[in-house]
């Protein structure tokens, strides 16, 4: 039996994934959680297999928990699961160390399937994801700005990108100000921006969403 903990911000969605998870003989859920740190707290205590994990959460995002998760438990596998294109982030969440990306709208049985896949050790792929790392590979010297940052970066450069504040972000990250300071100014060395408007209207126009 594969022990799933779903992870999402939304009730609706954590019921749905239960319900395709009751229809098979080989997988459970095991566990919910609502944040990141919520599902970092459950996957220490362990009897977990695979974490289905959405991007886009309260506080500390998927993207964010996917290190430490890995940390907590170095043999379970996770599995981000989101609303936003491959375009967005599937690079990134494979990079962090999922072993799979997979949208809101794939179909049930892509779904099982990759949790079935990851849970032998193994990386699912689909056309989508894989037609992305490969522009990704071939375009390594000429990548967008955002593709630049590291993940804390893109992560406040999205929430900048939101209309959050410093102050807002630091108490969301639980990070001190200076340092959402200091992020920033990163952030706008390796875009060649220099104001917070610049970012929001880059967000905007490259669907970067928080």
């Amino acid at each position: 039996m594969i022990r799933v903990l779903v992870a999402d911000d939304h009730g609706l969605i954590r019921r749905g994934i239960r319900q395709i998870l009751s229809e098979t003989e080989d997988l459970r859920a095991a566990g919910e959680a609502a944040t990141g740190a919520e599902a970092i707290q459950k996957v220490r205590s362990g009897g977990y297999d695979v974490v289905l994990l959405d991007i886009s959460m309260p506080g500390r995002s998927g993207l964010d928990a996917i290190h430490e998760i890995l940390a907590s438990c170095p043999g379970i596998k996770v599995i981000v699961v989101s609303m936003h294109s491959e375009d967005q982030y599937a690079v990134r969440s494979l990079r962090e160390g999922a072993s799979a990306y997979i949208t809101k709208t794939s179909a049930d049985a892509e779904l099982v399937a990759a949790i079935r896949q990851v849970a032998e050790g193994k990386r699912y792929i689909t056309s989508e994801v894989a037609e992305r790392l490969a522009s990704y590979v071939e375009q390594s010297g000429d990548l967008s700005p955002h593709e630049r940052l590291s993940s804390r970066e893109f992560q406040i450069m999205v929430k900048i990108g939101s209309g959050k504040t410093t102050g807002e972000i630091a108490e969301e990250l639980s990070l001190s100000v200076k340092t959402v300071s200091t992020y920033r100014s990163r952030i706008l060395a390796k875009t060649g921006m220099k104001t917070n408007a610049q970012l929001i209207k880059y967000a905007v126009e490259h669907r970067l969403g928080s």
